[in-house]
């Protein structure tokens, strides 16, 4: 009975790390943008020092979040290199989950230093609002690579 109940609160743990920003960031995200956000050359760009900038441009927020929700495909430059990997849609995750895998993605690695004075945390429902919008993975590609960005 004592390891059964212990499991359980394992599984409890588990599950409740899961939900987090950072949790959720390891088991969507990881895989391709890196434990530490660094990125794989050629395929996936970095989140680290680079999610920030999305920030320093009037559509950048909208971008960060129609990239997590509807995916993105096309080829893109970031921090000067060119990738063209395929992300998927993660529009199947409830906005809140979704608002806390990218405030944790635009605080993580150091980033949460070059966010602008005025940054607010990213809400649940910019998440919803933004569900109303219905891109194609290649629509946010295509935005994303009109970016001026470094």
């Amino acid at each position: 009975m004592k390891q059964l109940v212990s499991w359980a609160l394992w599984g409890l743990l588990a599950l409740a790390t899961a939900q987090t920003g950072a949790g959720l960031y390891q088991q969507n995200c990881a895989f391709c943008h890196g434990d530490k956000g660094q990125g794989r050359p050629g395929a996936f760009p970095p989140l680290a020092g680079h999610a920030p900038d999305f920030l320093q441009i009037p559509t950048g927020r909208a971008q960060l979040i129609n990239t997590l929700l509807y995916g993105m495909q096309g080829e893109i430059t970031a921090k000067g290199q060119k990738y063209n990997g395929v992300m998927p849609a993660f529009a199947q995750l409830p906005d809140e989950q979704l608002a806390g895998v990218l405030n944790y993605i635009l605080n993580a690695w150091s980033n949460d230093k070059a966010l602008p004075s005025e940054f607010k945390p990213i809400t649940a429902g910019e998440i919803a609002a933004a569900r109303s919008t219905r891109l194609t993975p290649q629509q946010v590609g295509a935005a994303r690579a009109k970016l001026n960005l470094p």
